[in-house]
């Protein structure tokens, strides 16, 4: 049996907002409930008062709270 990758149906777009109010970055894949892992550089994300991560079906979602420069 071969296995689907799961690819990008819509990728990130650059999102900008006021330093230290919330921004939501969404992708959309092509299979439901796939794991995503979100990355700042090599970084890994872990949540956190700061970062919040949802995924609803294909969507996947990363709210950053009270943004700094340093998040971009």
């Amino acid at each position: 049996v071969l296995a689907v990758p799961v690819l990008f149906k819509q990728t990130l777009e650059n999102t900008e907002t006021e330093e230290g109010k919330s921004v939501s970055l969404r992708c959309e894949l092509t299979k439901a409930d796939a794991t995503v892992v979100w990355k700042k550089g090599e970084a890994t994300l872990q949540a956190s008062a700061k970062y919040e991560m949802k995924q609803k079906g294909t969507v996947a979602e990363l709210v950053i709270r009270n943004a700094e420069p340093e998040d971009a």
